[in-house]
């Protein structure tokens, strides 16, 4: 089948969002099964059985395909669809989908299923004989009888149950109420969930726990009126909190697991439109929703054939987690939800308007962030940490660095730590890296008594037994700055990083690229943009780290600038000021310009560029 570049496709309306949708499915056609109820999209693995691999690719398909069939359209692989359906739930058939037994990923997948039935439960029951249909229900059956992890896993059973509704099965009505009651216990306010009883407050908050609850108050209003006006209501206040995660390009800044989900963090936009929650302007919710995906296109995500790969920005199998099969970037097909709305639909009609006025510096207390934007440049930089608890759960990978970096950017995104030994293969971006023989690297990870009280960012932590450092992140325009006070009882080695930058190829270029590193500084500078570090106090030289290959999530090759020193036992006060700058441009300016520090006889004053106060402490 012809694939179709989809960055080459205009998605301004709804007819183009549909074209590109369509364009995303066709190169999965030819890798459907004989059977097709099995996508094998790769020789990569995940920490699951092949065939529930090859289920998940299958039913990830449907978070876009359902969409597409509700609202009127059609696809080729629409028959093939039911085809898998009818024999991925057939006991005898070769490719059924198998049992559940344990919380596994045959229960992930089943929601998507679930999701199709209740969106458009007359092309099933139309197409699919009783006997057909009796199978799916009672494949999809066995959610109501088996553990699901306590967390987002819980709307997996609500999805499921909504298509048995809408096709006129039983639902699980005691087993519904008691997941309901576990979700509302995760809710902390102000339009913010905890996935499950943790700290986590990452991008499932958006394309999992409020996307589902979106759903099923679009298709069960009528049923649970009081449930339904909850769930628009708190995606209502958190939509004035998400938005801060996202530039004026549509990027928004990698943070936290399952990155290679990609445009899925489009998907909350799109889920208000289709429950009907205009928490902004429709044209402001349809731009956002839109230059998301846009964005995304344009990435170098897809293989030769059109297949989305495992990675963040290009394919990297660096980033996934261990649960991650060839399959799992299809989760991004939850952006497509707003293709079953009907063409006269609000949203669909609303000019597509730019980011409304957003305060510079904005706390977000649930999610323990300090957001800081550059509205010059573009940039949106998230002061963290805090989300992370030690140990990570089993299959997920580099939690410090996907949770505890002190910032993350939408435009150097960041850096993981592909062998704690040395400072190329560490990659330590954004983070202060201690060691005791110069080789093995510690970082932060859990953190204590973190709060982002008027903006600044503070939080205790300890990278060694005995070494305690307290930090405190303060946003100072295009700059922010890094305040440690650290104590420890032996000599250590310290390397703090600023943003990596990616490379350009420099045999075409060389006097593209400027590099300048002295005792106090580093920073780079090219085409892709600025990046340097600037000691305030206490840190030693700067130095130019290459980092080893596909460690950083949005470039290949990256330069990072780092401070480095020894310090003997004692306490110490480090400061230093970072500077980023996405895109082409003269940044001396700026960087000739740093933030300052004022050490008085009790205390710390910050001072930007411009010499006004932005921090001080006792």
């Amino acid at each position: 089948m012809h694939y179709e570049p989809v960055e080459t496709l205009p998605l301004n309306d709804r007819a183009g969002v549909a074209a590109a949708l369509c364009a995303l499915l066709s190169p999965l056609v030819p890798m459907l099964s004989p059977g097709s109820a099995r996508l094998k999209l790769s020789h990569t693995g995940a920490n699951s059985e092949l065939p529930a691999q090859e289920l998940e690719a299958f039913s990830r398909m449907l978070w876009g395909l359902a969409p597409l069939l509700a609202g009127g359209g059609t696809h080729p692989i629409a028959g093939r669809m039911l085809d898998g359906v009818r024999n991925g739930t057939d006991p005898a058939h070769p490719e059924y989908w198998g049992d559940v037994t344990a919380p596994c990923i045959r229960s992930v997948e089943m929601a998507p299923l679930g999701f199709a039935l209740a969106l458009c439960p007359g092309y099933f029951m139309e197409r699919l004989p009783e006997p057909a249909l009796r199978n799916l229900c009672a494949w999809l059956g066995q959610i109501n009888t088996t553990h699901l992890w306590p967390n987002n896993w819980l709307f997996f059973r609500v999805l499921v149950n909504l298509g048995f509704a809408a096709v006129g099965r039983p639902v699980a009505a005691a087993k519904l109420a008691e997941d309901f009651r576990m979700i509302d216990s995760w809710y902390l306010g102000d339009g913010w969930y905890s996935d499950g009883s943790t700290r986590s407050r990452d991008y499932y908050v958006a394309f999992a726990l409020h996307f589902y609850g979106l759903i099923y108050a679009a298709l069960n209003a009528k049923a649970d009126p009081a449930r339904a006006t909850a769930f628009k209501e708190r995606a209502a206040a958190y939509a004035h909190d998400y938005v801060y995660w996202f530039g004026r390009n549509g990027s928004s800044f990698p943070y936290g697991r399952s990155l290679t989900y990609r445009f899925a963090v489009a998907s909350f936009w799109g889920a208000l439109a289709f429950a009907d929650v205009e928490a902004m302007p429709w044209g402001v919710i349809k731009g956002l929703w839109l230059r998301s995906i846009r964005w995304w296109l344009r990435q170098p995500v897809f293989t030769e054939t059109g297949l989305l790969t495992l990675g963040y920005c290009y394919p990297n199998l660096n980033l996934p987690e261990g649960y991650s099969a060839p399959g799992s970037p299809y989760w991004a097909f939850k952006a497509f939800l707003p293709l079953a709305l009907p063409a006269e639909h609000p949203f669909w009609r609303a000019e597509e308007q730019p980011l409304p006025k957003l305060d510079d510096v904005r706390p977000l207390k649930h999610a323990f962030m300090v957001i800081s934007r550059d509205n010059a440049s573009d940039h949106v930089v998230a002061l963290a940490g805090g989300q992370l608890q030690l140990p990570t759960a089993p299959h997920m990978r580099y939690g410090p660095a996907k949770y505890s970096k002190f910032a993350y950017s939408n435009a150097f995104g960041f850096s993981l730590p592909l062998d704690r030994e040395t400072l190329v293969r560490g990659a330590y971006d954004s983070m202060l890296a201690v060691s005791e023989d110069g080789m093995d690297y510690h970082v932060r990870g859990d953190v204590r008594d973190v709060n982002v009280d008027n903006g600044i960012h503070f939080s205790r932590w300890s990278p060694l037994k005995d070494v305690e450092v307290e930090t405190s992140l303060i946003p100072a325009g295009p700059w922010h700055v890094r305040v440690h006070r650290l104590s420890t009882p032996r000599a250590l080695h310290i390397a703090e990083g600023g943003f990596a930058l990616g490379l350009i190829d420099e045999t075409k270029c060389p006097e593209a690229t400027t590099r300048t590193t002295d005792e106090r500084a580093a920073s780079i500078a090219n085409p892709k943009g600025f990046s340097g570090i600037v000691d305030l106090h206490g840190h030693g030289k700067g130095e130019l780290i290459e980092t080893i290959a596909n460690s950083n999530l949005m470039e290949p090759l990256c330069s990072l600038p780092m401070l480095t020193a020894k310090l003997e036992p004692g306490s110490y006060v480090l400061a230093c000021a970072v500077l980023g700058a996405p895109g082409p441009g003269d940044h001396r300016a700026t960087w000739n310009h740093p933030p300052s520090i004022q050490m008085p006889q009790s205390g710390i004053k910050v001072l930007d560029g411009q010499g006004r106060v932005v921090f001080e402490s006792a």
